[in-house]
């Protein structure tokens, strides 16, 4: 049996299919056509799931290929209010800092292991992993967590508080992990497992996160894994469905 406290080696966001359904130009360009009419669509009042299925259909999209185009695209006014809330560098020194644990985490591991990865439409960066509340650390769990530990230490904040969903499994030992690593730094973290993690980021400004229906909420959020990523793995190879529409 697996020894549960060995981090299991893992291309966090990795399916075989990838490669054909995002990789070949055929594909990408079909992308492109879908996440083009998707945006028209939810520009004139489609509901995206309803957008997304009609526009799917017509381009026999996989289940994955409809998962990304749904996270890449946003309406017009979305991106607009998205936008005039975030916050910049120098907006977050001796700020606290209030982050979605797990979306941010599980991105980061994605970004170590080389796996799909999209920049959207409103600027955050988003994937496709879909865990479904199954989780576990694995071999870039550290990697994730000490590139966030040393970004937050640049920007000068005051305190980190992360939130993690309790219905999510090895939420504990994810908090342990991040407790570890942090404990040494200039900042203050605490760490929270909790069962309404969104309502609870909704109410908050200073909020890390690339949840869309939370970022249309918070009073003002930081794109936190943009700036990980650019400090820590340079030009990253994004998958790019937005094209022009970007």
């Amino acid at each position: 049996m697996e020894n549960e406290r060995t981090p299991k080696q893992v291309k966090r966001g990795f399916v075989p299919t990838d490669a054909r359904e995002f990789g070949t130009s055929e594909n990408l360009e079909k992308l492109r056509k879908s996440a083009e009419e998707v945006y028209f669509l939810v520009n004139r009042g489609y509901v995206m799931k309803n957008a997304v299925t009609f526009v799917g259909n017509h381009y026999l999209l996989s289940e994955r290929q409809r998962t990304a185009v749904a996270r890449s695209v946003s309406s017009e006014e979305n991106i607009k209010i998205r936008k005039n809330k975030e916050l910049s560098d120098s907006d977050v020194a001796g700020k606290v800092l209030y982050i979605d644990g797990f979306n941010t985490v599980i991105t980061l591991e994605i970004a170590y292991s080389d796996s799909m990865l999209f920049r959207c439409m409103d600027g955050t960066i988003r994937d496709i992993a879909g865990l479904r509340g199954t989780y576990r650390l694995i071999d870039k769990t550290d990697m994730a967590v000490n590139a966030i530990s040393e970004t937050l230490a640049r920007l000068n904040i005051e305190k980190a508080v992360f939130y993690l969903d309790a219905p999510v499994s090895n939420s504990g030992r994810l908090k342990q992990k991040i407790l570890e690593i942090m404990q040494s730094k200039s900042f203050e973290t605490e760490v929270y497992i909790e069962n309404s993690v969104d309502s609870i980021l909704e109410s908050k400004s200073c909020v890390v996160t690339a949840d869309a229906l939370i970022l249309d909420k918070c009073g003002s959020w930081y794109n936190l894994t943009d700036t990980v990523i650019r400090n820590y793995m340079g030009n990253y190879k994004y998958i790019d469905i937005m094209g022009d529409l970007r």
